[in-house]
């Protein structure tokens, strides 16, 4: 599959670390807690015309911690509290397999599958987009992807910091500045 070159550019962000804070099988509204900082990141980037989607592992589902109906009941009161913020979630993405139990995918971080679907999906320009991860597995999706702008996201509660191209431990209020105006980009 062909990295899409379509009209639209993306802000991409992995799930549990980044949206949210990080637990292990997470599948319950009541265990969902955002990442601090987070609304207000997707709002600026949603400001300057970027899509927001939503890409994640959920080997839970493979695994039998939870059903894929629960993850879909969650997303969509994840996605409902966005838009109470202001924010549109333009898509969301999960891979429900584990390479265990079901075998090998290609939607699987850090195969890039979700991030291309994303693309021919919605119409986007990867080569215009941004992805933000906590875990290498992510970046190298989105370096599979064609995506050439990717942040690696520190913080256990609070976006603290992004290791972004060349700019380490940047604040990420400071992203959509250093970034420049992405009309200019390839």
């Amino acid at each position: 599959m062909t990295a899409p070159r379509g009209r639209n550019k993306a802000l991409f962000l992995d799930r549990d670390g980044v949206v949210n804070v990080e637990k292990n099988y997470l599948h319950e509204v009541a265990d969902f807690e955002f990442m601090e900082g987070i609304f207000p990141l997707c709002s600026r980037f949603q400001q300057l015309g970027f899509w927001i989607v939503v890409v994640t592992n959920q080997s839970g589902i493979a695994q039998g911690f939870y059903a894929e109906s629960d993850y879909l009941e969650l997303e969509k009161w994840m996605v409902g509290e966005f838009a109470r913020r202001g924010v549109a979630i333009s898509g969301s993405y999960h891979c429900p397999h584990h390479p265990e139990f079901t075998g090998d995918c290609d939607c699987r971080k850090p195969k890039p599958g979700m991030i291309l679907e994303a693309g021919l999906e919605l119409d986007l320009d990867l080569t215009r987009s941004v992805l933000l991860g906590d875990k290498e597995r992510d970046l190298e999706a989105g370096r599979r992807a064609g995506i050439p702008r990717l942040g690696l996201v520190h913080g256990l509660t609070r976006l603290e910091t992004v290791d972004f191209d060349g700019f380490p431990g940047t604040n990420p209020d400071d992203l959509p500045a250093i970034l420049g105006d992405p009309s200019g980009w390839a």
